[in-house]
């Protein structure tokens, strides 16, 4: 386990959030939260209804059926009130909460938790979906996106081995304006969960306009003025290339007036294509952490999970997640 993560999990046992996991049918599901309970990270809720947990010991976990629980009429009217203007029924509604992941989310529009893990048996789209209908984008924020960190060993670029990539997982063609605005908050979280000065690089295959432009390359260089009139007070600058954004020898050469060029260590993908490959690519290649999709912009933590994670990706996203909950 890295010192990053270590780290990470000391700051969420220093003011305990709880944290829900909708998934309880998932073994990995019950085992991290095994894990999540003895080192005490978070307090737990799991979701579900006939849940086998013999294997595991969960004392201190509060386990809730949707189908029989005693927050179902309360959490059905508050979601029929919230969504009567879209076109919705008391029975629909009663029907919808059933739904673990809609469950878990209102478990967290009605106070009872502070944010969500979920995703290791379920889509993007069932997880997220809830999260915008019921918590919707927290305040100044006009778009939803993630991110994953990246702890890569025996790194000196970065914040000591240690970067922010986005947007790997959500949004699949951002715009300028999109991009600007995943900048600025991917600077932000960078601040919040790593807590260091984020220096932004928005990547392309150019770095200042080194080759003839085309379209991605002109998006890029909009997106880069864009976020730093959104941000002004935060280090961003591009277009860079990827070895000029977080190597000095490079950067020195390419873009040496930068302030970010060779120090870079909140790398912005032009789309998902490139953020999905790069940072599999990092991951495999360099054997490197990489805890997420981290989601950025919902009013609450509700994060989701890779659908091939094993217990411990899912344990060092609920510690990101609780610390996410402690900074909003």
């Amino acid at each position: 386990m890295s010192a990053f993560l270590d780290e990470l999990i000391n700051r969420a046992k220093s003011d305990k959030k709880t944290i829900v996991m909708p998934e309880g049918e998932d073994e990995r599901t019950l085992e991290a939260a095994q894990e999540v309970l003895e080192r005490g990270i978070a307090n737990v809720v799991i979701v579900g209804s006939n849940l086998d947990t013999s294997k595991f010991n969960l004392e201190g976990a509060t386990i809730l059926d949707p189908q029989t629980c005693e927050y179902k009429d309360e959490f059905a009217n508050t979601f029929y009130e919230l969504r009567k203007n879209k076109g919705m029924t008391p029975e629909k509604a009663e029907a919808t909460i059933k739904d673990p992941i809609y469950f878990g989310t209102m478990l967290i529009k009605c106070g009872y938790a502070d944010g969500m893990v979920a995703g290791a048996c379920h889509a993007t789209s069932d997880i997220l979906r809830p999260a915008l209908q019921i918590l919707k984008t927290a305040p100044g924020v006009k778009y939803v996106s993630s991110y994953f960190v990246m702890v890569v060993p025996n790194c000196e670029y970065g914040e000591n081995g240690t970067f922010l990539f986005s947007d790997c997982g959500l949004e699949p063609m951002p715009d300028v304006d999109k991009l600007a605005n995943i900048a600025v908050n991917s600077a932000n979280s960078f601040k919040k969960i790593i807590g260091a000065e984020p220096r932004v690089a928005m990547l392309s295959h150019s770095t200042k306009g080194s080759a003839n432009g085309n379209d991605d390359q002109i998006k890029m260089e909009e997106a880069t003025k864009a976020a730093q009139e959104l941000g002004p007070d935060i280090k961003i600058d591009g277009t860079l290339q990827l070895d000029a954004a977080i190597i000095p020898s490079v950067a020195a050469s390419k873009a040496p007036d930068s302030e970010v060029a060779g120090i870079a260590n909140v790398l912005i993908f032009p789309d998902l294509d490139a953020g999905n490959i790069g940072y599999k690519l990092v991951q495999r290649l360099a054997n490197a952490e990489a805890y997420g999709p981290v989601t950025q912009g919902i009013a609450a933590p509700v994060n989701d999970l890779s659908r091939g994670c094993s217990a411990d990706d899912i344990v060092g996203v609920v510690a990101i997640t609780a610390v996410q909950a402690q900074t909003m």
